[in-house]
């Protein structure tokens, strides 16, 4: 048997923000037996929480869609960091814990039922066809504002930025590209409207992946702009009816992104076991 907690992340009340179910003990699983549970629960994410490997690192994180396994994702690192100091699987005495995962450490800093993950794995990815993406969300290219492309903060996503009424009319169009991330951007308050489409998951309520990665698309296209200390939020989700509020920052030096952050709540919803594990 094998204990299990659901948490929604990127909510500060329970039936909101993105679904996330984290297993506990399953250092004896398989790939396979991991891939099996992840689909059982059927979120956009599972993460298992493991004894780490790497020096450093006070954990593991193995994290699941229910097709494939991720090297890195957003609300499973911020939930897991939450899970595993609140179960007391992990101590946090500087305030800060060290998740190992496929693309490496991660640093979260976590605040009882909060958690803050930044990023130094920046980069930028190609420009986007227009009509490709245009295509993804179901619009007319001449709706897109900007340069369609591509970004990373551990994990790389298409940003498509729209009208902010345009980002609510988009319908996902599977087929054309396997992610994409459309959203609005507020020049004056750095409010973001966003949601995310994502093949063999669908529409995603809350994306802490997206959401550093942004912060380096923000700069790359000029929409936020010197050296600093720059802060956006995200608000995504509403039209899923799974509300979802992400803090996002970017650190800018010499003109040139040195670190991205995501700040979110988690609230753990259920806990229970797996009393009976896939062959």
């Amino acid at each position: 048997m094998l204990p299990f907690a659901i948490y929604d992340v990127f909510s500060d009340r329970a039936y909101a923000g993105n679904q996330l179910a984290v297993v506990y003990d399953g250092k004896d699983l398989t790939t396979a037996q991991m891939q099996a549970i992840a689909l059982e629960f059927n979120f956009s994410e599972t993460v298992f929480v493991l004894p780490a490997a790497a020096p450093g690192a006070d954990y593991l994180a193995r994290i699941f869609t229910p097709a494939e396994e991720l090297p890195f994702a957003g609300h499973p690192t911020i939930g897991a960091a939450i899970a595993a100091v609140g179960s007391g699987r992990v101590q946090a005495g500087d305030g800060t814990v060290v998740q190992e995962c496929g693309a490496g450490l991660m640093t979260i800093a976590v605040d009882g039922g909060s958690a803050k993950l930044t990023s130094t794995a920046i980069a930028v990815g190609p420009e986007i066809d227009p009509g490709t993406a245009a295509a993804a969300i179901g619009l007319d290219a001449a709706k897109i504002i900007g340069t369609p492309k591509n970004a990373s903060a551990g994990l790389d996503h298409n940003f498509v930025r729209l009208a902010d009424e345009d980002v609510t009319a988009a319908v996902d169009v599977p087929g054309h590209l396997e992610k994409v991330y459309l959203f609005s951007f507020d020049e004056a308050t750095h409010a973001v409207h966003a949601r995310l489409f994502h093949r063999g998951v669908g529409e995603d309520p809350a994306t802490g992946s997206a959401a550093v990665a942004l912060g380096v698309h923000l700069v790359d296209q000029g929409l936020l702009s010197g050296d600093g200390v720059h802060r956006y939020e995200i608000e995504q989700g509403a039209e899923i009816d799974r509300p979802s509020t992400l803090h996002g920052e970017v650190v800018v030096e010499h003109g040139a992104v040195v670190s991205v952050s995501v700040t979110g709540a988690a609230v753990k919803v259920a806990e229970g076991t797996l009393v009976t594990l896939p062959s």
